[in-house]
């Protein structure tokens, strides 16, 4: 072969030509690809410490107003939001939120024991994992979700109070079946009230909604929805611990 690159009549073969004009630039392409990934992976660990003071939207309000979709919000503190409404959501969405470090392992290993195989597994996610999924991640059951979320919500418990997660989950959360998302749209839906002035029962009737606001309506309740609001409510009474949990973590 190289005595043949000598000769007078040598042509190279126009497919090594070809290969050797690509190469540099499929190389320089996955490296900008590679950056691209790290970059995304790497965003919602730089934007965390910010949502201390910044009140954020979730992707799924995002998608939705991208594709020109009615969004209904309006961010509240948590000292705006009537007490039991904020007890009666740890205790429907995740009962140990105040003792965990953003992941719940006992609930998990609980829920991985009571699921007949991995896919049939339910609950395990805590109040500081939704919010990850909320802020950065996407919806439906995905390994490779729960596999980003893990670390997302430990640097999330990381780096806010629990009351701040808190305070971000109840104003990112959907509460109702045409967009509406957070406590105070979700109150003056259902109750025509703000979310500071609703009583405990109708506070426990909002945090049944959560699993699915679209077919749960606190608007127009079914006996279902009623016999677990009533559920959350005594719960609520018998776990005062909570709320002093909140007020120390301000």
């Amino acid at each position: 072969m190289f005595d043949a690159m000598y000769r007078p009549d040598y042509r190279p073969d126009k497919r090594l030509a070809a290969y050797d004009f690509f190469r540099p630039r499929w190389k320089r392409g996955l490296k900008i690809a590679l950056f691209v990934v790290l970059g995304l992976l790497a965003l919602p660990y730089v934007l965390t410490p910010l949502y201390a003071l910044i009140d954020p939207p979730s992707t799924l309000m995002l998608w939705r107003t991208m594709t020109g979709q009615r969004v209904e919000r309006q961010a509240v503190g948590l000292d705006r939001i009537a007490p039991a409404l904020a007890l009666s959501v740890i205790i429907a969405e995740d009962g140990r939120f105040c003792s965990h470090h953003g992941v719940d392992f006992q609930g998990l290993q609980e829920a991985m024991a009571d699921a007949d195989d991995p896919d049939s597994m339910r609950g395990g996610s805590t109040i500081t994992q939704q919010v990850a999924k909320n802020l950065f991640l996407w919806g439906g059951r995905s390994y490779v979700r729960k596999a980003l979320e893990f670390p997302l919500a430990l640097w999330i418990d990381l780096m806010l109070s629990k009351r701040r997660v808190l305070d971000i989950y109840l104003n990112i959360a959907e509460w109702g079946p045409d967009g509406e998302f957070g406590v105070e749209a979700g109150a003056r839906r259902a109750f025509g009230r703000s979310a500071r002035d609703i009583s405990p029962s109708q506070a426990a009737m909002l945090a049944a909604m959560l699993p699915n606001p679209v077919t749960r309506d606190a608007k127009r309740p079914g006996p279902g929805l009623r016999r677990l609001a009533g559920l959350y409510t005594g719960r609520a009474a018998r776990s005062p611990e909570v709320a002093a949990c909140l007020r120390q973590n301000r």
